[in-house]
């Protein structure tokens, strides 16, 4: 069980109880306490935690008109957000960002997408590859800048990352935003001390952001010290959110260490990055909605699947239309994430898993179809077509009949909602 998930249930427990005295919110708090430290958050941080809810929720009154569990679930959400530390918001300028950090956080992937992240936003940006100890370093941060559009310098083989810095800043002048990817190591060694300090004065960087994986959870905040007081660190990237159970423990142990928490890295997508939002990130945990991020997320999808705004603009539902869609959703992520942002993060698994198997066998057999057919679509129903389309798409006859059944309740669905003279207007807008 994960973090959002151990809230969401002791939460919902609370809900559920007719009366709100002394045993249920220690009851409660033993729930809370479980949770949090299986998600590896510091003992004594959940503790005082607990013990803070216990105090507020037993000693003070809900404002008239607010239920107690309403009451008790707003004090653990702001509880939370103190707990994992205040939301960052990036500066959009002319800058240069220096990235730490030790073998296995995910580095080297994060100078690329936080590359992205600044030029996505009108800042042209580019990434030096620093990291002249692991071999693959080189070949990887070229291939990921390339994918995200953005900048690159290194030198191959280069045993001088000094050397490197000052030919990439000449190389890189013209770009608004430079982040540099320095080497790293098993464990913070006088070495990497050595050759960081090196890099930063060669560099000058305004931002030394250290990255950690939320994988080593309350250990995080040990590495930020000890970078802290070697380099100084201005703030914190913490990487693989999404499929780590110990998130919550590495956000509150680099809050708990004075290291504030500047961007989450959230799935394996270039653009899977995102400025930390304590609010939104609690939200999430407790399954709020989050419908600035969705649409947000929805517009990103629509602009990397290269769809002109136009196409979104249904007149009417056809296969073209319909494929479409399956574009822009496949661009947004697993569906876990979507249905996380509409308030529905506990979705079973393996319907999520089939869902998005679904879809995507979906998007094969309408890339099979002809152009007449993807317009027409009662033309699939002659003689022939579907056993046509299911062997140039490699799956069975049943799977095509099962996107097609799909499809026109899709349709029905549409026309119905079509004769509402604001619904393409809200549509078109939403997608």
């Amino acid at each position: 069980m994960d973090l959002g998930e151990g809230l969401r249930k002791a939460l919902a427990k609370l809900t559920r109880s007719t009366i709100i005295d002394a045993k249920t919110i220690k009851e409660f708090n033993k729930d809370l306490q479980k949770t949090l430290i299986s998600a590896d958050v510091d003992v004594h941080l959940v503790l005082k935690f607990t013990n803070e809810i216990e105090e507020k929720a037993l000693k003070s009154k809900p404002p008239p008109g607010v239920a107690p569990t309403e009451y008790i679930t707003n004090i653990v959400y702001d509880g939370l957000v103190e707990m994992m530390g205040s939301t960052y918001t990036p500066q959009l300028k002319r800058q240069r960002i220096l990235l730490m950090g030790l073998y296995g956080s995910g580095k080297t992937t994060t100078a690329a997408k936080l590359a992205k992240f600044y030029q996505d936003r009108g800042l042209s940006s580019g990434v030096i590859c620093c990291d002249i100890t692991r071999p693959a370093a080189f070949e990887q941060l070229e291939t990921l800048a390339k994918n995200a559009n953005v900048g690159f310098f290194g030198i191959k083989g280069s045993k001088d990352p000094v050397d490197v810095v000052r030919k990439g800043l000449e190389a890189l002048k013209d770009k608004h935003v430079v982040i540099c990817d320095t080497s790293g190591r098993n464990a913070l060694d006088d070495a990497l001390i050595s050759e960081l300090k090196s890099v930063y004065g060669a560099f000058k960087p305004d931002e030394k952001l250290l990255v950690v994986s939320a994988d080593i959870g309350q250990v995080s905040g040990k590495q930020a010290k000890e970078f802290d007081d070697a380099v100084k660190v201005s703030g914190v990237i913490v990487t693989k959110m999404d499929g780590s159970g110990k998130g919550g423990g590495a956000l509150s142990a680099a809050n708990a260490a004075s290291a504030h928490v500047s961007f989450i890295g959230t799935g394996e997508k270039m653009a899977n990055i995102e400025p930390y939002d304590s609010e939104k990130f609690i939200g999430g945990l407790l399954g709020m909605p989050d419908i600035a991020s969705l649409v947000s997320n929805v517009q990103q999808a629509i602009k990397e699947a290269n769809i002109k705004p136009e196409e979104m603009e249904l007149e009417e539902l056809n296969f073209d239309t319909f494929y479409t869609q399956l574009r822009a959703m496949n661009k947004m992520g697993p569906l876990k994430g979507m249905f996380g942002m509409m308030g529905m993060p506990d979705m079973p698994k393996d319907v999520m898993e089939k869902s998005e198997d679904k879809l995507n066998k979906y998007k094969v057999i309408i890339g099979s179809m002809t152009k007449d057919e993807r317009k027409n679509d009662k033309l699939i129903h002659e003689s022939g077509r579907i056993e046509r389309i299911a062997k140039g798409s490699g799956t069975t006859e049943q799977d095509v009949r099962s996107l097609i059944s799909d499809f026109n309740k899709m349709k029905k669905m549409f026309n119905s909602l079509k004769n509402d003279r604001n619904f393409k207007k809200k549509f078109a807008k939403f997608m």
